[in-house]
């Protein structure tokens, strides 16, 4: 059985997915929209799509669509998803779920009465740190997790500045400003999908940005924010605690590595920076980086990947790390472009089977809600100068 996908916008994003998606087995055909129409026509002839559509409203009046896959601006998903879930149509979502609580309880309430899918595109799910952290923690090695910390570290200047003037044209000084702790996903999302728990109180810092180039200029911005970087602290349900650094004016290579992560145990610890990765016992330090390497410079015969099954060097070499298991991704996939550190993959071909009903989403509507809450409640704790305070949970879901 296969299903008809929808994809809500046509920008950088949403290009990287149209080929993928297009090219999963499971699902027939693939049509596009955006507010920029000609964006969603290229879009079509490039990743030869089945078609476009005028509006996000005439898709989701659309019979033929299933389900759509939504690559808008990062502060509009948590409406959008509601209105495609109340529609009928299974929901893939790019981060973050949504910008405030009462948006994140409506794509609760929506998921809960509908029984359709939702799937929060999260990376760091399949970040090669956190896949082998996972490994870890069910293999007992920790021993008790007690501490954590993820950070995503992405300089305004590698990047960000581009990417903001191509969505927001003449006006993209305003949506620049976007509040780091509202993009909290790629740091928390891969602790907690390592540590089975949840943020139950905060206390943030933010930093007052003095660039003084109209970004993150409270005068300026949409979202009355001149914090560029932010930390958090947070209490952890069960006892533990978590640290999260979202920081967009650093002198780092985010083009590296963006997220980053350590956890602590009782028996064992794990430790990740820009270039490298460590195993730690009390006996001492082992040196895993090989194994949690993006292997896209690689070629088929390098000797780390001599113990690889030689079908699928491909996919290794195609964006893999070690600690990946590619053997369920379609073959039409593993061939074509990867991102994130291996996650493309993964994201789309998780997202097909909840559609199939043949396994359950990772990153469902609760626990991207524990994923997205704990930064929304952080950046309005560093609002109110550091005030510690309680972070709601809706409960781990189905």
């Amino acid at each position: 059985m296969t299903f008809t996908l929808g994809i809500v916008g046509a920008g950088q994003f949403g290009g990287q997915f149209a080929e993928l998606f297009n090219s999963h087995p499971a699902i027939s055909r693939v049509f596009v929209t955006d507010l920029v129409a000609t964006r969603a026509s290229d879009l079509a002839r490039s990743a030869n799509l089945s078609g476009i559509h005028d509006s996000f409203e005439t898709m989701l009046a659309d019979p033929q669509i299933d389900a759509v896959a939504i690559f808008t601006q990062r502060w509009s998903h948590g409406p959008l998803v509601v209105q495609a879930l109340r529609a009928g149509k299974h929901v893939y979502s790019a981060v973050p779920m949504a910008i405030t609580a009462d948006e994140i309880a409506a794509i609760i309430d929506a998921v809960r009465e509908t029984g359709l899918v939702y799937m929060m595109g999260e990376t760091s799910y399949y970040n090669p740190a956190a896949v082998l952290a996972r490994a870890k923690l069910d293999a007992g090695a920790f021993g008790r997790l007690f501490y954590a910390e993820g950070d995503y570290v992405h300089d305004m200047d590698l990047g960000f500045y581009e990417a903001y003037q191509y969505s927001g044209g003449p006006d993209w000084r305003r949506t620049a400003s976007y509040p780091p702790m509202l993009y909290p996903t790629h740091a928390i999302g891969g602790v907690l999908s390592v540590w089975p728990t949840f943020a139950r109180h905060v206390t943030a810092v933010g930093m007052v940005d003095d660039r003084g180039d109209g970004v993150f200029d409270r005068s300026v911005s949409a979202f009355d924010n001149d914090f560029s970087n932010t930390t958090a602290f947070f209490e952890l349900d069960g006892g533990g605690s978590m640290r999260t650094n979202e920081f967009r004016r650093v002198g780092y290579p985010s083009f590296i590595r963006e997220s980053r992560f350590r956890y602590f145990g009782t028996d064992a610890s794990f430790e990740q920076v820009a270039t490298g990765a460590w195993w730690y016992t009390r006996e001492g330090a082992q040196d895993v980086s090989a194994l949690l390497e993006s292997s896209s410079s690689l070629s088929i015969d390098d000797p780390r990947l001599a113990h690889i099954d030689p079908a699928l060097r491909p996919a290794f070499v195609a964006g893999y790390a070690q600690v990946h298991d590619p053997s369920r991704i379609p073959p039409t996939l593993r061939a074509l472009p990867n991102g994130h550190e291996g996650s493309h993959h993964f994201l789309v071909d998780d997202f097909a089977r909840a559609v199939e009903g043949t396994a359950a989403a990772p990153v469902n509507a609760w626990l991207a809600a524990r994923f997205t809450l704990p930064g929304i409640v952080a950046h309005e704790s560093a609002r109110r100068d550091g005030e510690r305070l309680s972070i709601p949970d809706f409960g781990a879901g189905a």
